[in-house]
């Protein structure tokens, strides 16, 4: 339960042993603790697989009223089960008893909180676990640690004023059995929710599958923010910016002070400078014919699905792959997606070799480098292997300078095949 623990917390364990190696096991990590390993700081396991004869729970957000409950409590009644009833104050749990005692008199009910005689309440939980009582209406005390079979339909009273990985734990108390199960997330019928509160309960209702834990969480990061690397705050100012600009300012900004800032220590430290990332992404500028046509790829949809899944690939077996599928579903690749589906190499290639952007018209490739404070750059073997070709072949490359930043036009590029060839021929 690790979002039940605070950063002074781990802290203090971590203190107690040097070298202490930390498995997290969470249905929802908390923001920061995914922020940590989506950026690879800590590795990430996801387990989707549900255990066997699971179904998904159906969750339905619902006004508050006397029909819902009546309807939950009677139709688990009737196939012999019982049911959850939560309240986030103590002070309602009595009056949601008396609620239930008037909508279903035959109910057996009884109330369960931490406020309560530590006998009294095992007495209370024992009792329904042995199936005395019908309906258990307790406090968020029971969003873990209980495992009840028979208690298949839960019913949470003030949705709105839970978290939304609270949320996912409270449902993940039915449907743990071979039964279908319920969960009815209810909320004041007359009272406008927050812009917030109704985020959380469209996603808690929308990922309703079995092993949609991370899903949650993905969206719990998007509305409350990731928490700050340094510091305690476990959630941050994401939700302005958007999460992959925000990933793409944090990558900029350790690359910044890697290369720049202590570009001293990064030279002693550095084994392998080749394989080196100077710049965190190169843009591509072209007015070549590079896309997707339509009478290749029919639906709008589609082809924006697949930009932006070309836009995300990095790797070389990733693009094979991809160009396997297309092949696959829309046949022979024409020559304007063949060049297009050189972009991802050539941007590679060109980040590897410093160069912030590349720009292909009118027949020559423009190769723009980072500014001149980046001196550790300067220094590199990369940039001696860009002056390598420079030396090499002065009547094709020119090289230019303008607002401090550096760049290369190196004349006869007339597609991406051949700038991908000319990078290549650089950096072997």
């Amino acid at each position: 339960e690790e979002q039940k623990f605070g950063v002074a917390v781990k802290e203090k364990l971590k203190q107690m042993k040097t070298n202490v190696d930390t498995l997290t096991m969470s249905a929802t990590p908390i923001p920061r603790t995914l922020q940590f390993s989506l950026m690879g700081a800590r590795d990430l396991t996801s387990l989707n697989t549900p255990p066997a004869n699971r179904y998904p729970i159906i969750t339905s957000v619902c006004a508050g009223g006397d029909d819902i409950v009546a309807e939950a409590v009677n139709f688990e009644l009737s196939r012999n089960g019982q049911v959850f009833m939560i309240n986030n104050r103590i002070e309602g749990l009595y009056e949601l008893e008396a609620q239930v005692k008037r909508l279903v008199p035959d109910a057996r009910v009884i109330v369960a909180h931490g406020q309560m005689p530590p006998e009294k309440l095992e007495k209370a939980i024992i009792d329904f676990a042995n199936h005395d009582y019908d309906v258990l209406i307790a406090t968020t005390i029971i969003e873990s640690g209980i495992d009840m079979p028979n208690v298949n339909t839960i019913i949470v009273n003030n949705a709105q004023n839970f978290g939304l990985s609270e949320l996912h734990q409270l449902r993940g108390r039915v449907g743990r059995s071979n039964r279908k199960a319920f969960c009815y997330l209810l909320v004041p019928p007359h009272i406008p929710l927050t812009p917030v509160a109704r985020r959380r309960l469209q996603a808690i209702e929308s990922f309703s599958d079995l092993g949609s834990g991370i899903h949650i969480a993905m969206q719990d990061l998007d509305i409350r923010g990731a928490g700050n690397l340094l510091g305690a705050e476990q959630s941050g100012f994401i939700a302005d910016l958007g999460y992959e600009t925000y990933q793409k300012i944090l990558k900029e900004a350790v690359t910044e002070l890697r290369t720049e800032e202590f570009s001293d220590l990064e030279q002693a430290d550095r084994l392998d400078e080749s394989q080196t990332d100077f710049v965190a992404d190169c843009v591509i500028e072209s007015d070549m014919e590079l896309l997707l046509p339509a009478d290749y790829v029919p639906t709008e949809s589609e082809r924006i699905a697949l930009y932006q899944e070309l836009d995300g690939i990095e790797r070389e077996l990733d693009l094979q792959a991809f160009k396997n599928r297309l092949t696959d579903r829309f046949g022979a690749i024409p020559p304007v997606t063949a060049e297009l589906l050189r972009i991802p190499r050539l941007r590679s290639l060109a980040r590897r070799l410093g160069i912030e952007k590349v720009a292909l018209k009118q027949g020559r490739m423009y190769t723009y480098f980072v500014d001149e404070s980046n001196k550790a750059y300067y220094q590199s073997e990369m940039f001696g292997k860009m002056l390598a070709y420079l030396t090499a072949n002065p009547r094709r490359v020119q090289i230019r300078e303008r607002n401090g930043k550096r760049s290369f036009a190196i004349a006869d590029v007339t597609n991406v095949e051949t700038a991908v060839a000319i990078l290549s021929e650089i950096i072997a």
